[in-house]
Parts: C-alpha cells; structure tokens; sequence
C-alpha cells in the first residue's frame, strides 16, 4: 500500500487535504486516527462519514506492519523481525538515540558479498505506507526524531515510494528533513531526484572502497560509477542542501582495511563537506569475511582524524545478537520460498 492509497481512501469519506493531514499526523505519530488537539475534539473537526470509516483504516494501516520479534542489544538498541501483511518479513532497528533504521525492499537486488540480505535477491518492493508503518511500530514502542533507510533493500531501486514515505514523515510526521537518511550504494538517478522534492534528506553513500575494481567485486550489481565520480556527486548534494554526506565503509579485515585505502579516502574527501563512518563487519556465518581488530579499526578513524576527515568509529546496532540485516529474517524462514531460499533451493538489497 502507498500514501497515496490512504489518502485516496480518506477522500472517498469526505476528507478534505485538512483532515487528510489531521489523520495522517495522528497515524505517524501512532496515535489513535480519530485522535483531536487539546482545544478541538475529533468530533468537532472530522466528518461523520470520515469517523465511521476510521476503525476499517485503522486495523487496515495496522495489518501494514506488525512486530513478529523483538531482540534488545546491550548498546540500547532493539531489532525487530517486522511481519507484513502477505506474510513476508524485513527488519527494522530501534538506534539508541531515538533513531530507526528502516528497509524499503523484502530482499535486494544489489548483492553484496558481505551482505546476508543479499543472498536472497529482491523478492519484492515495499509500499511507502509500509516503510512509513515501521516507523510508526517504532514510535508506539519510544520516541524517534531520525529515520535512516538503511535496513534491508537498496533505496534507489524503489525510488518512488521512498521519496513519498520521505515527504509523509518530514511534513506530517514531523521529522527534520537532515535526520531522514537516504542511504544508498550510489545510483545517478539519487542526485537527479532528491534534489527536486519538497523534503530534502540528507544522504549517506555506501563507498566501502576506493578502488573501482574492487568495488565491482563486493557490490556485483550496483551501478557502475566511479568512487571519484560518487563523491563529487555527493558533494554536489551537499552544498545544495547545506548537510554533510556521510560515506559509509564497512571495516573488512585484510579486504579494504588498508594503508593504501586509507591514502585513497584521504585523497577522495579532503575538503569535502563529508563524514565518513568506519563500520567493522557484522559477522556472517558463511560469508568468508572477518571485522578488524579493534586496534585497527581506531587506528584507522585516527588516521583520518589527523588528516583533517571528520571520522566515526561505529557499531552496527546489535552485534551482541547477531543482528546484522538479513540474519533476523533468514533464521526466522518465514515463508516456504525463503525456507528454500535459506537451504540453498534457489528457485530472485
């Protein structure tokens, strides 16, 4: 389901754009639909035909999104195994600083090496009234001011409905435009359209190497652009829009973990308006790849540090659980064709 359908729906009762809005701050905030302000009630505000119809909605938007499992790391973080209305299941992750990483795909077609998600292919897109729902299961369980579209699937690859989940939570769901992440492998298209939308997110690249050839291999099917060529896209973005690009690079022992990548990253972001985001592997079982030791990984981020990058040292959320994208939904097998999928029975973030 998209935005669009409910609004469609809040229309065929009698809504006009001001009840629409009113429902949808009260749906994105999880509260109850029907829910007033503390000086007009619902009565007072919504047509009766819109009232009547609400209950329907209500255990329809509800059906969107529902919690199958919830798994608390010690870092303060929560993954969840989110179940969809067909059955299917992706994973979202309540941050510790009131932050939620959602998926936009059941899947991804990009298939990264490192990547369990991958492993599965795209099975299917997610509407925007889902992804916005996993934001909403988030705020029924703590307070959440920054959605990063991050979790399973590649952003870019469903464009369309990201970019309405997007303008919903930056307008009615009252989210800052720089705390809505765009997080992507890089895709041209990104920096044609972002721009041109009412909400402007800010934008977080996956560049994982500097080296184009290596780059092909860990991200077999993402576009083929240049790293060179993806930060000055990138710094494009960022001038326009006033916020730094996060780059993310996924700390891969003796893969990219490098003195010559750290020259490469030094070279590639010196004077950019950028951030660049160290994150040691999650380990996957049956992967074949290993996180640096600590002490290489610190080493790194000071390196940079020195050479005046602005550098963060991270841990994906959840590394006490085994919590990295795709393993939740692979160990759940939540449906016959992912059980085959899981087994090796291939029969397509």
């Amino acid at each position: 389901m998209r935005v669009e359908h409910i609004r469609q729906i809040l229309r065929e009762h009698g809504a006009k754009t001001c009840h629409e809005d009113r429902v949808l701050r009260a749906w994105t905030a999880a509260k109850p639909l029907a829910c007033g302000t503390r000086r007009q009630k619902s009565e007072d505000f919504l047509p009766l035909p819109l009232r009547n119809a609400l209950p329907a909605l209500n255990e329809q938007l509800g059906s969107l999104a529902r919690v199958r499992s919830e798994h608390p790391g010690q870092d303060g973080s929560a993954r969840l195994l989110v179940e969809l209305a067909d059955g299917q299941a992706v994973e979202s992750v309540l941050l510790p600083r009131d932050g939620v990483c959602v998926s936009t795909q059941v899947g991804c077609a990009v298939g990264c090496t490192f990547c369990m998600t991958g492993r599965d292919g795209l099975l299917r897109q997610l509407g925007s009234a889902e992804i916005v729902a996993q934001v909403v299961l988030a705020r029924a369980r703590r307070v959440v001011r920054r959605v990063v579209f991050m979790g399973m699937g590649e952003p870019a690859h469903n464009m369309d409905n990201v970019l309405e989940a997007i303008d919903l939570l930056g307008t009615a769901g009252g989210i800052g435009h720089k705390n809505l992440v765009f997080s992507t492998v890089g895709d041209r298209r990104v920096f044609e359209r972002l721009p041109l939308g009412t909400v402007k997110p800010a934008l977080a690249l996956s560049l994982h190497t500097t080296n184009p050839e290596l780059r092909a291999r860990l991200l077999p099917r993402a576009p083929r652009i240049d790293p060179a060529e993806l930060v000055e896209r990138g710094e494009e973005y960022a001038r326009k829009t006033g916020y730094p690009i996060q780059y993310q690079w996924t700390l891969l022992e003796g893969i990219n973990d490098s003195d010559e990548e750290l020259e490469g990253i030094a070279r590639l972001l010196a004077g950019k308006y950028a951030m660049m985001n160290f994150i040691p592997y999650n380990a996957n079982e049956g992967l074949g790849f290993n996180r640096p030791s600590p002490e290489r990984a610190a080493e790194m981020a000071a390196y940079l540090q020195q050479r005046g990058i602005l550098t963060r040292l991270r841990n994906s959320a959840g590394q006490d659980i085994d919590g990295g994208c795709g393993q939740l939904r692979a160990r759940a097998s939540v449906s016959p064709i992912l059980t085959d999928r899981i087994s090796g029975k291939r029969s397509p973030h």
